[in-house]
């Protein structure tokens, strides 16, 4: 069978076991440390975020008050290579779950909301959505009230979020690949002869809290992206590996 290779993806996996607070950010020995002394810095460079409250969730604790739940983000970054090929490092064990309102009470949501207690808003155990094992590094994000809810306010939440991951994935890229709790290569062949598959996937694109951000710098990521709103939601064609990369972000 004649097959053409178009890329190769390697995915380097880190697992975490523990997350606690510290003076650096740093990942050694299965313990991610994280720093809060960049959290002043984003909120200085940011007018619409007033607050910004970040802590950890360790499994099966859930009872708990949470503001609408914005999204769940995995912790990945770009070592070498763009989306698509090259390699990724994660981090697996943890996510991150970023919540939102604004400073009057009113939560970022458009068409029905998950504020309440988290054991009742979360699934687990879901594509998408931690397991029961996991941590979950809970950022929650107070903005600017009595403002038009538009797509500014709901991007300042998912900017000051990447702002903080970034700082992580950083630390990510530096790590030793030999290191990785395991390693998988994913390719795009084509097989000459074989049928043509794809895969159609829709996805929202109508508003501040519908939205999809594609080609982002990081996978999963934010800064550099381009809403598929502001591409007139037209038909995007991913290879397998750009979606498995995180080259769709969703952002509802």
């Amino acid at each position: 069978m004649d097959e053409k290779i178009l890329r190769r993806l390697v995915i380097r996996a880190f697992h975490v076991r523990e997350v606690r607070f510290g003076t650096v950010n740093r990942i050694e020995n299965g313990v991610l440390t994280i720093s809060k002394d960049f959290l002043q810095p984003i909120l200085d460079q940011n007018q619409l975020v007033q607050e910004i409250k970040v802590e950890v969730i360790e499994p099966g604790d859930y009872n708990r008050e949470i503001n609408t739940i914005m999204d769940i983000i995995p912790i990945s970054t770009k070592v070498l290579g763009q989306l698509g090929e090259g390699i990724t490092h994660t981090i697996t064990g943890v996510y991150v779950m970023l919540t939102g309102a604004d400073e009057n009470g009113k939560q970022m949501i458009e068409f029905g909301s998950s504020e309440g207690n988290l054991k009742e808003k979360l699934f687990l155990n879901r594509a998408g959505t931690p397991s029961d094992r996991d941590i979950i590094l809970h950022i929650d994000v107070k903005l600017l009230g009595n403002q038009i809810f538009d797509r500014k306010i709901t991007t300042a939440a998912f900017k000051a979020c990447n702002e903080i991951l970034q700082r992580i994935r950083e630390v990510l890229k530096e790590m030793d690949g030999r290191e990785a709790t395991e390693s998988h290569e994913y390719f795009d062949i084509i097989r000459v002869g074989k049928p043509k598959v794809v895969i159609i996937k829709q996805i929202a694109g109508q508003g501040a809290m519908y939205d999809n951000q594609l080609f982002s710098d990081e996978p999963s990521g934010f800064s550099g992206g381009r809403s598929i709103i502001d591409m007139g939601n037209m038909p995007v064609i991913l290879s397998p590996n750009e979606y498995r990369d995180g080259a769709l972000r969703s952002m509802t």
